[in-house]
């Protein structure tokens, strides 16, 4: 049986991977930009005969600072690509069982590129969609 913890754990390292992006497993209170913050979103269990694996369903925040609109953003098209050293699609996929947690994990999309306010500032942010596979 995995545990949640395990797979929120192992996201966020694999999202350290990229260099000077932070990662957080937790939603933290005051986050420091660039970071990585993994929430779940949903499970379905029983998805094998058997209890033999379950489904779950995380988003990954990715919470860009917002010093120059056009600057910040480009920042974040770096990190949305589909490869590359800042891809959070590939620095997730670069181990697809999180460290022997997981049977299998894929990011399936990036949606929500907007502003988020936070207190008195304003950050640009994306997120990221992630279907992990593990075992019941």
């Amino acid at each position: 049986m995995t545990a949640l913890t395990d797979l929120r754990n192992g996201l966020a390292t694999r999202l350290a991977t990229i260099t000077g992006l932070r990662s957080s497993a937790y939603i933290p209170d005051n986050p420091q930009p660039p970071v990585a913050v993994v929430m779940p979103g949903s499970i379905t269990y029983d998805t094998a005969f058997g209890r033999g694996s379950d489904d779950y369903t995380f988003t990954i925040m990715l919470i860009v600072g917002r010093v120059a609109d056009r600057a910040s953003q480009t920042n974040l098209d770096a990190y949305c690509a589909s490869s590359g050293s800042a891809s959070v699609k590939a620095a997730i996929e670069g181990d697809r069982t999180l460290g022997g947690k997981a049977l299998d994990c894929r990011v399936t999309q990036m949606t929500n590129q907007g502003s988020l306010a936070i207190g008195d500032v304003t950050y640009h942010t994306a997120e990221f969609n992630v279907t992990v596979i593990a075992a019941g």
